[in-house]
């Protein structure tokens, strides 16, 4: 089984990610600023994070794949995309690392625009899209062939429409997944299946995805 480390796996994405990995027998490591006070059964619980860089490397030795799951917002803002440019270099070569993005920088069609240039995106929601779509520049510019993988979830994401676990969800390639309605939406637990699935039968080495019902 791999050992999978979940950077901000307290939160709605990352939470949902760790239950994943424990449900298909991996060793999943949650590391956040605090350990909660639910925790899933089997996951391993460690406080730290991806602003001293040197500290999260010493506490994740041994894995096999870093998920970053933490978002630009709030304290992070400006602070995510440096510290984790920093982190993919200090990782061991050997080390997958895939990110959790956002919707924003997914296209929504084939050869564009972005999801974040269309004139319904939220202006609020915009620092975050940027600093988000940065990373999958850093990560899209490193020459030094580490594996890793960027996922997009849909529009629809997040602890207000968490959905039920149904184990399905579709691929759109950099295309936003939309239903024939136009829908964009996927909820927490499919959205860690897809993570798993690529996990577990990599299909996107170095490269980015969406994921969307």
């Amino acid at each position: 089984m791999t050992r999978i480390a979940v950077i901000g796996g307290t939160g709605y994405a990352g939470s949902h990610i760790i239950a994943e990995a424990v449900r298909r027998g991996h060793t999943a490591v949650s590391v956040a600023r605090s350990v909660p006070t639910e925790r899933v059964e089997g996951a391993t619980y460690l406080e730290g994070t991806v602003l001293d860089v040197p500290g999260l490397v010493a506490q994740l030795e041994g894995v096999d794949v870093v998920v970053s799951a933490a978002a630009p917002r709030g304290e992070m803002e400006g602070k995510l995309r440096p510290a984790i440019a920093e982190l993919v270099a200090a990782l061991p070569e050997n080390v997958r690392v895939g990110v959790v993005g956002g919707a924003g920088g997914s296209l929504v069609a084939e050869g564009g625009p972005r999801l974040i240039d269309t004139d319904g995106f939220a202006e609020e929601y915009k620092p975050e899209a940027r600093e988000a779509i940065g990373i999958l520049e850093d990560l899209q510019a490193d020459d030094t062939g580490r594996d890793w993988f960027y996922i997009h979830p849909a529009g629809g994401f997040g602890s207000w429409a968490p959905g039920e676990r149904t184990g399905s969800y579709r691929d759109g390639g950099d295309v936003l997944v939309v239903d024939a309605d136009g829908n964009s939406f996927i909820g927490g637990a499919d959205f860690a299946v897809a993570v798993l699935d690529e996990i577990e039968s990599p299909k996107h080495t170095r490269e980015r995805f969406t994921v969307g019902y």
